[in-house]
């Protein structure tokens, strides 16, 4: 059976991110894939391992009739480290009328323990070129069963949202079990968790002359105070830390902190790309993102984020903080 080396559909056959590539699904690697799958049967809608001849058989028969379709029901690719491969996956379930798909990806089951994150986050940025760039839809997302949380943690770091938990969705080992939806659509402007690799970003955002004279602390801020301080508000459940994206480069930072029963908010937007709406924008984010209630503490004279609250409906009270007289907003 002869395989191509594009999809009709792609104007494309590689994407690549260093020494990372997705290439059409390759003939060669379909026993591999296979080991891989039965290893991993437990997450995946499979209901029985794998043979050799029912993996041919669905190459064959089903995988190769996929690169000359006009709108295949799903896109396959060979998850590539230079040219071994190390997983595999693609577009599922593709709806072309309402331009979506679902995230399919299995990589190699040895570098489960210790490479998960590494290699889910490069697949998505690469399934996003495919996905986004190529083929315009408006969203993608993943359908997961309840039974691996570091997945969630990788999806929400580059973008993705929990949209919807369906509830005891599917059976497994004899009970109910939740699936959780997470989604991503295809905007220019978006939110992403932050992780430690955004320390340095943090610091020089912190440090930006407006926002040290906005803030109730005016001192510069000390790199080692930093870092510990960063470190400290990543790993914990009572801090909230996300990274605006915008045409791919990050823009500002969005903080809430648990206080009390609210949550406090802090925001900043890089100075190159203050003026733009993006300060509205990162709250409307954020906010669609949790129901948490929230309240944001304001000098009288930082106009532009008294602007920007009451353009988000907050209401708006006057109090004291640090002696000194303040605007407070709340959100509920």
């Amino acid at each position: 059976m002869q395989f191509f080396n594009q999809y009709k559909v792609l104007d494309k056959s590689r994407f690549c991110i260093d020494n990372f590539s997705l290439v059409p699904i390759r003939f060669e690697d379909r026993y591999d894939i296979m080991k891989w799958r039965n290893d991993q049967i437990y997450h995946l809608r499979q209901s029985e391992p794998l043979t050799k001849e029912v993996q041919d058989d669905y190459f064959n028969n089903v995988v190769s009739k996929l690169f000359a379709q006009d709108k295949p029901n799903q896109i396959l690719f060979s998850y590539l480290y230079k040219n071994e491969c190390i997983g595999y996956g693609g577009l599922v379930h593709i709806n072309w009328i309402d331009k979506n798909a679902e995230i399919s990806f299995v990589m190699n089951t040895e570098l489960e323990k210790d490479e998960f994150h590494k290699h889910w986050s490069i697949y998505l940025d690469l399934l996003q070129k495919v996905a986004f760039n190529e083929l315009n839809f408006h969203k993608i997302y993943t359908y997961a069963f309840d039974l691996r949380p570091h997945l969630y943690n990788v999806l929400e770091s580059v973008g993705f949202y929990k949209e919807a938990i369906l509830k005891e969705h599917c059976c497994f080992e004899g009970n109910f079990i939740d699936v959780i939806i997470h989604s991503k659509i295809n905007s220019l402007l978006y939110l992403r968790k932050a992780n430690s690799d955004d320390c340095k970003l943090f610091f020089d955002w912190a440090n930006d002359k407006d926002v040290r004279n906005n803030s109730f602390s005016p001192e510069s801020i000390i790199w080692e105070n930093h870092k510990a301080w960063f470190e400290n508000k990543i790993n914990s459940n009572q801090s909230l830390l996300f990274v605006l994206i915008y045409n791919n480069v990050p823009v500002g930072q969005i903080r809430l902190d648990k206080e009390g029963d609210v949550w406090v908010l802090d925001y900043s937007i890089d100075k190159k790309y203050r003026g733009k709406g993006l300060g509205k924008k990162i709250i409307q984010l954020v906010l669609e993102r949790t129901s948490k209630p929230i309240k944001a503490v304001v000098k009288p004279a930082n106009f532009a984020s008294i602007k920007v609250f009451q353009q988000n409906n907050f209401l708006m009270t006057e109090g004291v903080y640090q002696n000194e007289r303040v605007l407070i907003f709340n959100k509920k």
